[in-house]
């Protein structure tokens, strides 16, 4: 399938930018990976552009390495945001169905979702995503997808996703300036549920914590559909940068430091293991017990899951009505002890959660580092492979609009 359709995935993160490309499977259910490509991320701040050439090269160099390993040609992306400006907020829309036979069509729920976007939304902020909830169909809730049924009164209640404008803006730019064209900006969460969290979660009740270097994304999930999204502003950078200050030590060696003996739960380490720190100014390396090592990394982790778990609780998400209990992943998830301390916080079960539900360089990408940009890919494949095949098939976005026409004359 050397000329048929691919999709691509750009994870714009605080430490590495991962591109991931996939194709359809043959049997047309799900996608198998061809390659992907990382590269160093220097250009971003709390997932915010803050340098765009040193981003422009950082994309340029991952989606390189992902076209050299997949053998394909990347042209457009669907690309992941993250960082503190992102907000979530719930609404309720609600219309008349005015046909005679009282049946709701496809363009009486894209007028109901319009009507639930009608809020005011500030200038210096965009609509990313607005994720139905539920339907209500005369009184009747619960629905899930009001098509084909019959009633008067079609009520949606959706949540909606806003992003600063500028901070939208310069990830295009910087997708753009790499000579990528970007199909749809994805929250980073959101792509990261579609490849770790199983229906069942969703389901029962689930909350995934995508912690990065830079941010903590955190998606609530209930009945199947989304309920609550954040982003706070701490990540495995600031762990590493704790320990680069506490322990005088350059940033990259305490990065190495954290990753090679780092543990989330002081009570997991014997006190007598050591290990050596490099020193700073020509001074001579020195050991330190791991125990204290990991008495510096534990308040750090353990503020970034107090923070979730405020999130989590303020909008009456409590343990009862999560019963598929907390999903970790991301890079900083794979620190040991992770789960162990974030089921001494938020009292749920938690796992750790890498991505699924793909084929192909499943030995290497099953990793929870990967989890947005496989992620991002199957959301592309998802959401209508003709407008999101990545060497531009404008004859697939025509189709999209044909088919929205029609279904307004019916």
């Amino acid at each position: 399938m050397a000329d048929g359709p691919i999709y691509a995935g750009l994870d714009i993160g605080t430490t590495k930018i991962t591109a991931v490309v996939a194709e359809p499977e043959a049997s047309g259910e799900g996608i198998r990976i061809l390659g992907f490509g990382c590269a160093p991320s220097d250009g971003l701040k709390r997932g915010v552009v803050v340098n765009l050439e040193r981003t422009v090269r950082s994309i340029q160099h991952a989606v390189q390495e992902a076209e050299r390993t997949s053998g394909r040609s990347v042209k457009s992306v669907s690309a992941g945001i993250a960082g503190d400006h992102i907000r979530g907020i719930n609404s309720r829309g609600v219309i008349a169905v005015s046909r005679k036979d009282s049946e709701i069509r496809p363009v009486d729920v894209a007028r109901v979702i319009e009507a639930a976007k009608a809020v005011a939304i500030p200038a210096d902020r965009e609509i990313l995503h607005v994720l139905p909830q539920q339907y209500v169909v005369d009184d009747q809730d619960g629905i899930r997808d009001p098509t084909g049924m019959s009633g008067v009164r079609l009520e949606a209640e959706v949540h909606i996703i806003t992003g600063a404008a500028s901070a939208c803006r310069n990830v295009l730019r910087a997708a753009e300036r790499a000579g990528l064209q970007v199909d749809e900006l994805v929250l980073e969460p959101l792509a990261s549920a579609s490849a770790v969290l199983r229906p069942d979660e969703k389901d029962l009740g689930v909350a995934l914590l995508d912690i990065g270097g830079g941010t903590t994304d955190i998606a609530v999930f209930y009945e199947g559909s989304v309920r609550h999204t954040a982003v706070i502003g701490l990540g495995g950078a600031n762990v590493t940068n704790d320990l680069a200050i506490g322990l005088r030590t350059p940033v990259e060696r305490a990065e190495l430091l954290k990753l090679a003996s780092g543990c989330a739960l002081t009570s997991m380490v014997r006190p007598d293991e050591t290990v050596r720190v490099p020193s700073v100014g020509g001074r001579p390396d020195r050991d330190i017990s791991r125990h204290m090592l990991a008495m510096m990394i534990e308040p750090r982790v353990e503020e970034i899951f107090a923070h979730a778990n405020k999130e989590i609780r303020k909008h009456h998400m409590a343990a009862d009505l999560l019963g598929g209990g907390v999903v970790l992943t991301g890079g900083a998830s794979l620190l040991p002890g992770m789960t162990e301390l974030a089921e001494q916080v938020f009292d749920m079960p938690v796992r750790r959660g890498a991505p699924v539900g793909f084929t192909g360089m499943e030995d290497t990408i099953t990793d929870p580092r990967y989890a947005t940009g496989v992620g991002l890919a199957m959301h592309a494949y998802h959401n209508d492979g003709g407008r999101r095949v990545a060497d531009g098939n404008w004859m697939g976005r025509i189709g999209v609009g044909i088919r929205r026409w029609i279904e307004e004359l019916v």
